[in-house]
């Protein structure tokens, strides 16, 4: 924990980074703590010192690039930081650029890190069910090798993302996997009638593998059943609040 800010770190990833929780933000009500989500019913002013603090504990000093996330496979370069009000809808960024740093929102979804330290490259994608199944692991990395990043020296990390056993999803969703490929089928587990529990975290991690990613650690975090850490999409949503917060991973180049 970073000045009352939890900062969750992969063991393979050299360059500054970091999976931020909810704890040490300014926002209160359903959204108390770090929420840094533009698209939240929160205070501006709130979300803004929420997002000056988070990069303050991870990349002192780097200007925050984000994208307008839409679940989408599609991947951009960042030279520079886009107005909020500007930001092209994407899932993930990449840059070769020292003084940015890299973010992306989740309050459910996979985030995932990516670096390749070699040829000083660097990465960072959402990762929901749509967005890993449609290719933006794959995107984020085509998007590295334009800069000079090789895939067997790029490391990545997943980090807090809900669980398989906090995950409940039909058989239409489990049927869509499997007849993309019958070795889904590993990635869920029985639930009640009807339904199943499926693993982001394993699928993600099996993605980044099969395009060849040198290494991938996945930290296990579950943000669904943490309320005291971490937002929760399908939390609020159990629970009929009225909004939700999200927290924020990040990556810079030294």
């Amino acid at each position: 924990m970073l000045n009352g800010i939890d900062v969750f770190a992969s063991k393979l990833i050299g360059t500054p980074h970091g999976f931020l929780g909810r704890r040490g933000g300014v926002s209160e009500g359903v959204c108390a703590g770090l929420n840094v989500g533009l698209g939240s019913d929160d205070s501006r002013e709130a979300i803004a010192e929420n997002r000056r603090r988070a990069v303050e504990a991870v990349a002192p000093g780097a200007r925050l690039v984000t994208v307008h996330q839409v679940h989408s496979p599609h991947a951009v370069f960042a030279a520079a930081p886009w107005p909020d009000d500007a930001r092209p809808h994407a899932d993930a960024i990449v840059t070769n650029r020292p003084g940015l740093a890299l973010g992306i929102l989740t309050a459910d979804c996979a985030p995932i890190l990516f670096a390749d330290a070699k040829a000083g490259v660097i990465g960072a994608a959402h990762a929901g069910w749509k967005g890993a199944f449609g290719g933006v692991v794959e995107s984020a990395l085509i998007a590295m090798e334009k800069l000079g990043a090789q895939r067997g020296d790029v490391t990545a990390a997943i980090g807090p993302a809900i669980a398989r056993k906090s995950y409940e999803v039909d058989d239409g969703f489990h049927r869509r996997f499997v007849e993309a490929d019958p070795e889904n089928d590993r990635f869920f587990s029985p639930g009640r009638d009807g339904h199943h529990q499926f693993d982001l975290e394993g699928y993600a991690a099996a993605r980044l593998a099969a395009a060849g990613v040198g290494r991938v650690e996945a930290l296990g975090l579950d943000t669904y059943s943490d309320p005291e850490r971490f937002f929760s999409y399908r939390r609020a949503t159990h629970r009929d609040e009225p909004t939700y917060g999200r927290q924020i991973a990040l990556i810079a180049l030294s």
